[in-house]
């Protein structure tokens, strides 16, 4: 793939959050802090300033959604909702001194990979304000609730038909014989942070909202996909028609606006690429919140109510920043180069593993 990062952005460095502050606060004696539930913004407030010239809360502009916190609450952490002003501050530094190790193991190969890799990351350097253990707020634990019964056994059988297509099933060897045995973010279709749910991840954690009286745009810099969000009461579109990104519909509900989005296509999920629970997809509904909290702070929420997927629905609050950088086009497989190599690479490693006879049926799809 080719990917265009912001040239204004500090250099990034990859260290799993989750990891980290497991080990910072598993040791006895863990204060337990208060509910983060009490909001301290300025959302609803009615401020003049910020409003678009026809009087709608102004959500326009580049927002940055970058965070240390992770997803899910370690489970370690038990009840506890925040962290005390103590804790976060020895988890943002441990964090911080663990980006910038200078790593040599695993081999030339792998130092020559990892010093090309960093160059990208851009996880963020800090907490949620109200440092919470959790992007997720419901279910009460912070974490993701269990799935209904069969459905992973749905979702292994569903990705084993994909990486053995019927015309290739007699075939055994190949990881990929053509871009369809590929997963959607390697086909640059979805994934990553783009959401919907949009979700902080390594790099790109960035979008762009644009208003008119009667659409908004929200525009990812990953992936660089751009969902039009028409106001009002018009109806979703008919069953039968599915989309990759959902349809949404959006009314404002006093200053917060609110974006709920329907008729995702089947081969999608709840949580894509996140936690790999991919679901149905088909019965996925979404419903995001966007509400003003300040001059440079906006608040993103969101709820996931997928019934064939989960056991109850999940809710989410991750805080973005106003950002003055631009927004650069996420060039993923630009003339599909990214595409050829990727399948060209399957065909040196069916040769490696002396699998070329059993796997040269789906040689032709590199070329």
């Amino acid at each position: 793939m080719e990917h265009v990062q912001r040239p204004a952005r500090p250099r990034r460095h990859r260290f799993t959050a989750v990891g980290g502050l497991v080990a910072l606060l598993a040791a006895p004696g863990a204060a337990v802090a208060q509910d983060p539930s009490a909001d301290t913004s300025t959302a609803g407030r009615g401020d003049s300033a910020l409003r678009t010239p026809w009087g709608a809360p102004d959500l326009g502009g580049v927002w940055d959604f970058r965070t240390l916190t992770p997803l899910e609450r370690p489970a370690v952490l038990g009840e506890k909702a925040v962290l005390t002003p103590e804790e976060a501050a020895a988890f943002r530094t441990q964090i911080l001194e663990s980006r910038n190790a200078d790593r040599r193991d695993g081999g030339a190969a792998r130092d020559v990979e990892r010093a090309y890799n960093d160059f990208w990351w851009d996880y963020g350097d800090s907490l949620t304000e109200d440092l919470r253990t959790s992007l997720i707020v419901d279910p009460p634990n912070g974490r993701i609730p269990p799935r209904v019964a069969g459905i992973d056994e749905a979702d292994d059988a569903r990705r084993e038909a994909r990486r053995r297509p019927v015309r290739e099933r007699v075939v055994f060897g190949s990881p990929a014989h053509g871009p369809e045995d590929l997963g959607l973010s390697e086909r640059c279709m979805l994934g990553f942070n783009a959401g919907p749910p949009m979700l902080p991840s390594a790099y790109n954690n960035n979008i762009r909202i644009l208003q008119t009286r009667e659409h908004v745009v929200i525009l990812n810099e990953m992936i660089h996909d751009a969902r039009i969000v028409a106001l009002g009461d018009r109806p979703h579109l008919p069953d039968g028609i599915r989309q990759w990104l959902g349809d949404s519909r959006g009314h404002w509900e006093g200053d917060t606006l609110v974006v709920e989005s329907t008729n995702f296509t089947a081969k999608t999920g709840s949580f894509y690429t996140v936690v790999r629970a991919y679901g149905s997809g088909a019965t996925l509904r979404l419903v995001e919140r966007f509400t003003r909290a300040g001059d440079d702070r906006l608040r993103y929420e969101f709820t996931i109510d997928d019934p064939a997927t989960f056991t109850r629905p999940i809710t989410g609050m991750i805080p973005m920043q106003r950002s003055d950088a631009p927004l650069f086009e996420y060039a993923c497989h630009e003339g599909n180069y990214g595409m050829t190599n990727l399948l060209a690479g399957a065909r040196v490693q069916e040769r490696r593993s002396g699998n070329a006879e059993r796997g040269g049926a789906g040689a032709a799809t590199a070329r």
